[in-house]
């Protein structure tokens, strides 16, 4: 009986191992050996345990399907996260590695050739296959096997010392967690060790700007909930047209239950509306920029607040004002901002910018708007689709893309996320910094206007009031 040898050249297996860590494969069927039909190949490959496919088409494509699971003909539709697509390139690129649509089998265990859905083989036993990109797997047909629906070669694969693999991917997704669990440490100390430029103030304040719904109350909760290290609902939150929020709200957030005050306290107020006479006031918020507004008051949907009302707080100081103003926008909603909507940002940000009040945008939800994120958080900063909202947002607000943070908001969880956790206090320790630029700037026009006093003196006459005071 003659030895069944393998196709694959020395560089297409090198780059074929690379896809499981470079495991053994042992050779179980060769179409032209054994025949291009789904009797042979079920002969040979049923109860095999692990499996690739290796496809060669009639264009020189070498491509196929890995999966962890058994063929057994069942009949069933198999769910296998660990499967995957795949296509070799012929120059020296890494493979192609396709992973299947969350939610979706990966293949129908039947009594025909291999089944991926997308890919379908040996196809009426004959030497070709069926191409349907979007079904369990996505791909480009030209990039994944040139559209060339013939086979010159057909085989398949045990792949073994998985366990050796399994044992690898364990350790390393522990090290990735300590990794991370290290960076939320570090986050955490940094900002419980925020001290501002100027020593008189102690916290930061940050007050929380954006339209009904778009998360202001529920990113306080669940920067609570991540220090406290437990869910927590202190702001009420809600959902809607119209805002749950109706008064002005200083918060304060403890690292732990009983635990010390943060160096920072979040601000929140009433969103923005689509109407001009509803919502936040232009005039209440010139109010709480300026420290003037007490916490609890209650907003007039009819009438700003005035300098006599009893919400209104006379002598202020730089405790008082607000430190740096933050954006919360729904990252699902960023294409649905109105001009109505838009104009009020703009307006906004024209007058946060005469009052030198540096400002942050939180792109909020992104979960919900992306598909990939919602699989896994640290897709944030690989999504295209959230980097291209980020770039909308920059563009519509006229706020640098830098200054555009993601975030994910606890909702609807039962326990803490480490992922979350770190967006949310990279968020946090971004404020504190702007806040920092606010102080600096504070510090900068003090001795402008001390130098000032200084050149100025002997313009004054000797033992005027001036003079008996010395600034410090």
């Amino acid at each position: 009986m003659s030895v069944v040898t393998s196709s694959l050249s020395k560089e297409q297996q090198k780059k074929l191992l690379s896809l499981f860590s470079h495991p053994r494969l042992h050779l179980l069927y060769k179409a032209t050996v054994h025949g291009f039909t789904a009797a042979a190949f079920h002969s040979r490959c049923d109860q095999q345990g692990p499996t690739v496919i290796v496809a060669y088409s009639a264009a020189g494509f070498v491509f196929g399907a890995y999966t962890s699971k058994d063929y057994t003909q069942n009949g069933q539709a198999v769910i296998d996260k660990e499967a995957f697509l795949y296509s070799i390139p012929a120059e020296g690129d890494k493979p192609l590695r396709v992973a299947g649509i969350s939610g979706q089998c990966a293949f129908t265990d039947g009594a025909t050739g291999p089944n991926y859905g997308a890919l379908v083989f040996l196809h009426d036993d004959k030497a070709e296959f069926q191409s349907n990109p979007g079904t369990s797997f996505n791909f480009q047909a030209a990039e994944m096997h040139g559209n060339d629906l013939k086979l010159k070669e057909f085989e398949v694969y045990r792949v073994e010392g998985l366990t050796h693999l399994a044992a690898a991917m364990k350790m390393c997704t522990v090290f990735i967690v300590s990794v991370h669990t290290r960076r939320k440490q570090q986050l955490m100390k940094t900002i419980q060790s925020y001290r501002s430029e100027i020593k008189t103030v102690h916290q930061a304040r940050v007050l929380l700007v954006g339209p009904v719904g778009a998360g202001k109350s529920s990113f306080f909760n669940s920067i609570n909930s991540a220090f406290r290290g437990n869910m927590t609902c202190q702001a009420i939150a809600g959902t809607g047209d119209k805002s749950v929020t109706t008064q002005f709200r200083t918060y304060n957030i403890k690292a732990g239950k009983g635990g010390a005050p943060l160096p920072l306290i979040l601000c929140d107020t009433m969103g923005l509306e689509e109407k001009a006479d509803a919502g936040l006031d232009m005039e209440d918020l010139v109010s709480i920029y300026k420290g003037h507004v007490k916490d609890r008051y209650q907003f007039s949907p009819s009438n700003p607040l005035l300098a006599d009302a009893p919400g209104y707080k006379q002598r202020v100081t730089l405790n008082d004002m607000i430190h740096c103003v933050v954006y919360v926008i729904d990252a699902c909603k960023v294409s649905l901002l109105t001009a109505n909507m838009l104009d009020k940002f703009a307006a906004i940000r024209k007058k946060t910018n005469q009052l030198g009040l540096p400002q942050i945008l939180l792109m909020t939800k992104i979960d919900e708007a992306c598909p990939l994120v919602a699989e896994d958080l640290k897709n944030v900063y690989r999504s295209v689709y959230i980097e291209k909202k980020a770039r909308e947002l920059s563009d519509s607000l006229g706020i640098p893309l830098s200054c555009v943070l993601p975030v994910k908001n606890y909702s609807g969880e039962l326990d803490l996320n480490l992922e979350t956790d770190i967006l949310l206090f990279s968020a946090v320790q971004q404020m504190l910094n702007f806040a920092d630029s606010f102080f600096e700037n504070q510090v900068i026009e003090d001795q402008d206007q001390l130098d000032l006093y200084r050149s100025n003196e002997h313009l004054r006459p000797v033992g005027s009031e001036e003079t008996k005071h010395q600034i410090v």
